[in-house]
């Protein structure tokens, strides 16, 4: 029998070379190149941690087997075309990869309009930070800059990966990289002797390098499996059709689980007896999440490298700060595998159940879980919240709330999620011990928010399109046919205006929004919609019941009374619909600055009303004291001026973006004084005759200051509020809305407010 198949393998050098001639080329019923750059940082990072990247499966080729197949060279070739070898069956898109990464052609990316160059950061990868080592770059003034010159490129530790397919230039680099740190270090030497320390560092992770990188390129070995080039066409497509249709699927836990049979261990049915607990979310990955969780608890990350590292009594080699290496042990026995792995499968059990409350997070089923990918972090931030004292609990409660609400509105699980997840749980863990160092996503989040248009959301599945959707489970959506707030199991995202409406100058998809939808119950949509307009089902609604049962309703769906109005015109057209959309927008946005950004999603629906009232009349009082005293601060009484400044810096501190030349104003400084201190400002013997004809009597005005500052603080502390209090504070709500209606309008929150979100936090008056 001939011998069709011979397996073998190269090394990467030969490898790159043999893509330099174009020994490579892709027949026509193969897939276009695809991969995102992120797919081949991932398989560069690969490479250079010396992992397995699978096998190839190539067919030596010859002139009528090429012509036949219509074979291209591979994409963005760039050399000779006329010495084509093999045709490549399986692996065209890891080798056009490595092509693409090793030569950096002037080709676009796949999907993009610019190149992309890869680099790596040596000074990251020789402190064993691989996961954030490898890097690409397609703005042309940054590649300018970073191709054109060596000495930029040494003074940033980058390594161009396309010096690597240069060939002989690649040891020049090297060592001229070394040279470069050393001379920084002769000479600061007689200067400055910690910048002279730290250049040695470099000069010797340079040698390092070099030789890390040469020996890599001579010894890494990719395997491939040669077929003859006598095979017949027909069994050769046969071949690669069978690879590509019967592929199994092998990740890192079946990896894990072959690993830790020799240690008598059975991770797999280990997972069968946690699978049903963790079944409500519906994914393949879950096993995987388990791993990842025990590595986020011991290690922080949880990248497939590091998952190896579990592995009972398996070394991790770690490099201290002053450049030290040693090897720790994170799970000494079989034993303590076992522990960790059921700690975290109760974690994640823990933490699923806090997503499905519906007073938590409000995922009312796993088709509306914003990301899966954000579990093992987010059951490892609630499992180490568990282990704080007592009395830290609570604050470290509300923190992961606001970075798990944040991840999701910025969208940060749809990328690099194992190092996006270790950088959180890092920089969360941090904040539970220090208030003035909130994680970067948190102060994104709250510039960015007002930003997200809500109306290209039209697919459920999406992070955003569902982060509503639990909104408006959280906000206690309530069921227009029954008015009780259904079973989170009952519900499901149902159109208002219904799909089959159409109408002439209609946005295409804007129909499925999620500002068109709303967590309703089949049985609703059955009995009351109906496939019909607003116009046609409200008015039926609202003449069986009473208008305000109504409207509250809608409310609880974000549908303002505007909105309402709008529905209801007849005839309702293109403009109507696309004027809905907008108010629902509105006021979805500023429930997700209310709620989320200034943290009252914990209230209950009664007092979050209550609250909104309160800040409603606190805007009034801010406002008034604006108009009586002017534009000039100086009038301010001094000791609350001097506190309001120390606020305002410290507020700069943590948002660069703080407009301060507003905040240098009457109307901004305004905006961190707390409730007493406009008692404070009103009632001071300089200021009250302005006030004096509006409020009339300073010991009853005194009086409902206290009534509404014992209501609000009770809010804002998560104090309890007695009913006697409760009832006081409401009361003194509709006095301050009926004084101050003779003077100023009522007045909504402004947007800027989420400009100095940690000012609030601060004021406790």
């Amino acid at each position: 029998m001939k011998d069709a198949q011979k397996p073998d393998h190269i090394s990467l050098i030969n490898l790159i070379g043999r893509l330099r001639e174009g020994r490579f080329v892709i027949p026509d019923f193969q897939r276009d190149f695809e991969w995102k750059p992120s797919d081949i940082r991932e398989l560069l990072k690969s490479i250079f941690l010396d992992y397995y990247i699978g096998s190839l499966l190539l067919w030596k080729g010859k002139e009528v087997t090429f012509d036949a197949l219509a074979c291209e060279p591979i994409y963005g070739f760039e050399g000779k075309k006329d010495e084509p070898e093999h045709v490549v069956l399986d692996g065209q898109q890891r080798l056009t990869a490595l092509y693409y990464a090793f030569f950096a052609p002037d080709k676009p990316a796949p999907g993009r309009k610019n190149r992309a160059v890869y680099f790596l950061r040596i000074d990251r990868f020789m402190n064993n930070e691989q996961d954030e080592a490898i890097e690409y770059e397609w703005l042309k003034k940054r590649l300018d800059k970073i191709l054109g010159s060596d000495e930029v490129q040494f003074a940033e530790h980058i390594f161009p990966l396309s010096i690597v397919g240069s060939g002989r230039h690649l040891y020049k680099w090297l060592s001229d990289y070394e040279k470069y740190w050393q001379a920084r270090a002769d000479d600061a030497e007689a200067t400055d002797m910690e910048r002279a320390q730290k250049a040695k560092q470099h000069a010797r992770d340079a040698q390092e390098f070099a030789d890390y990188v040469s020996e890599l390129i001579d010894q890494y070995q990719v395997s491939y499996i040669e077929l003859d080039q006598e095979l017949e066409i027909e069994k050769v497509c046969d071949i690669f059709t069978q690879i590509n249709s019967r592929g199994i699927r092998l990740d890192v836990f079946d990896l894990i689980n072959a690993l830790l049979k020799p240690k008598d261990m059975q991770l797999k049915h280990m997972w069968r007896e946690a699978e049903p607990r963790l079944e409500f979310v519906e994914t393949e990955k879950m096993n995987v999440y388990i791993l990842q969780v025990m590595s986020i608890l011991r290690q922080a990350y949880c990248s497939p490298k590091y998952l190896y590292f579990l592995l009972p009594g398996v070394e991790k080699p770690v490099r201290d700060p002053d450049g030290t290496r040693r090897k720790d042990i994170l799970v000494s026995t079989a034993h303590e595998f076992v522990t960790l792995w059921d700690e975290s499968v109760e974690a994640l059990e823990r933490a699923i159940k806090l997503l499905k409350h519906p007073h938590e997070f409000g995922v009312s089923s796993s088709n509306y879980i914003p990301y899966v990918s954000i579990l093992p972090v987010f059951a490892s931030l609630q499992a180490t919240a568990k282990r704080l004292p007592a009395e830290q609990r609570l604050d470290a409660q509300r923190k992961i709330r606001h970075w798990y609400w944040a991840s999701v509105f910025i969208n940060r699980y749809s990328g690099s999620v194992e190092s996006t997840s270790a950088r959180d749980f890092l920089d969360v863990t941090a904040w539970f011990g220090d208030d003035v160092a909130p994680p970067a996503a948190i102060r994104e989040f709250h510039q960015r928010f007002r930003s997200i248009d809500l109306r290209r959301e039209v697919r459920r599945g999406t992070s955003v399109y569902n982060g509503i959707f639990n909104l408006l489970v959280l906000n206690g959506a309530r069921d227009w046919m029954t008015g009780n707030v259904p079973q989170p199991d009952e519900l499901d995202d149902h159109h208002i205006v219904p799909k089959s409406w159409e109408a002439e100058g209609l946005e295409r998809n804007l129909i499925d929004s999620i500002l068109n939808r709303s967590p309703l119950t089949d049985e609703t949509n059955r009995h009351i919609i109906r496939n019909r307009l607003p116009n046609e089902y409200l008015p039926q609604w609202i003449g069986k019941n009473t208008n305000r049962d109504v409207v509250a309703i809608l409310e609880s769906h974000f549908i303002s009374a505007k909105a309402l109005q709008i529905l209801l015109r007849d005839p309702f057209t293109a403009a109507d619909f696309g004027e809905f959309i907008l108010e629902r927008q509105r006021t979805l946005l500023d429930a997700i600055e209310y709620l989320l950004v200034k943290e009252r999603v914990d209230l209950p629906p009664n007092l979050r009303a209550l609250d909104a009232s309160i800040e409603r009349v606190e805007i009034s009082l801010r406002k008034l004291i604006a108009d009586e005293l002017g534009e000039n601060p100086a009038r301010l009484p001094g000791h609350i001026a001097s506190e309001i400044d120390q606020r305002i810096q410290r507020a700069a501190r943590k948002n660069a973006t703080l407009d301060l030349d507003y905040y240098a104003k009457m109307a901004g400084k305004l905006e961190f004084t707390d409730l007493r201190e406009l008692q404070g400002i009103i009632t001071s013997g300089t200021h009250w005759p302005k006030f004096q004809d509006l409020f009339l009597n300073k010991v009853a005005l005194n009086t409902k200051f206290d009534q509404l500052a014992e209501l609000r603080n009770g809010i804002r502390h998560s104090r309890g509020v007695s009913q006697v209090a409760q009832k006081e504070g409401e009361a003194a709500v509709i006095w301050f809305e009926q004084m101050l209606a003779k003077r100023v309008p009522v007045i909504l929150p402004p947007d800027r407010s989420a400009s100095h979100p940690f000012a609030d936090a601060s004021l406790d008056g």
